[in-house]
């Protein structure tokens, strides 16, 4: 026992400071990607021909945008641009409320806007959340099961995953919906209490990823049509602070612009609610 307590001590705090301060980063961590369109060559289709998931749109033109809930994050576009027309930074505020956001060109963050103050009274210091795996590789699953751990702690915002749906405030889910899941899915979503929250997470979970069309339903909106989805977090998979930076700015936790960029990492303090 005292030789536990000796190692604990001499590992110290392991926990991130995110958000009060700089979130840390594998080097090869990729992030938002910029666009600067006034960079591409009228009529290329290189970045477009290189991406695996049909994520570019309108390539070549003044109007050039990628789709975040399509993209795997691979560096397939910003490797093929002869012009440096397309980059990925270390920017991880990739969440968005609405679907069509998540269609970005140019440089700018993506900050989720928080539910409304009815919900943020319910939910904000108490989340529990049901997760479900719709059929996915399980990278996001891993992703989410890491918000758990000494690293992340996501417990200490009051956001915790459950068993059962009957004690969830939400539901996650993860993996191109199935066909055979899709029924499993939609009985999750119905045994959740209201008011609850739907959220996808990953791109498997938004569009369908790389596994669109066969026995695939589609991301959550499509395998529960006239269910709103509240909060959709892109990646392949997303990492666990860009998990928690999207739930906490849902849950008004997270305001302004949080934590600013550097070349080596992100640093600056984060304004939370």
């Amino acid at each position: 026992m005292i030789d536990l307590l000796r190692l604990r001590a001499r590992l110290g705090r392991q926990t991130v400071a995110y958000p009060e301060g700089p979130a840390r980063f594998p080097e090869r961590f990729r992030g938002r990607p910029a666009l600067d369109p006034d960079r591409c060559e009228a009529g290329c289709r290189a970045c477009a021909d290189a991406c695996p998931v049909d994520a570019v749109l309108r390539p070549g033109e003044a109007g050039m945008a990628l789709d975040l809930g399509r993209c795997t994050f691979c560096p397939g576009c910003e490797e093929a641009c002869p012009t440096g027309a397309v980059r990925f930074t270390r920017d991880y505020r990739l969440a968005a409320r609405d679907r069509e956001a998540l269609v970005v060109s140019g440089d700018r963050p993506l900050l989720a806007e928080a539910l409304g103050a009815e919900l943020r009274g319910l939910l904000g210091r108490s989340l529990r959340l049901r997760q479900v795996s719709a059929g996915g590789c399980n990278a996001c699953e891993a992703e989410l099961n890491a918000t758990g751990n000494v690293q992340f702690d996501f417990s200490r915002f009051g956001v915790q995953f459950v068993a059962s749906p009957r004690h969830a405030d939400g539901v996650v889910v993860t993996g191109p919906v199935s066909d055979h899941m899709r029924e499993a899915l939609r009985r999750t979503w119905e045994a959740t209490p209201s008011p609850k929250i739907l959220v996808a997470v990953g791109a498997c979970a938004i569009s369908g990823g790389p596994f669109q069309g066969g026995s695939v339903a589609g991301g959550a909106a499509e395998a529960l049509p006239g269910v709103p989805v509240d909060l959709f977090i892109p990646g392949c998979p997303p990492h666990p602070i860009t998990l928690l930076d999207g739930l906490l700015r849902l849950l008004g936790r997270v305001k302004g612009e949080a934590l600013s960029l550097s070349p080596t990492g992100i640093v600056g303090p984060a304004r939370r609610g």
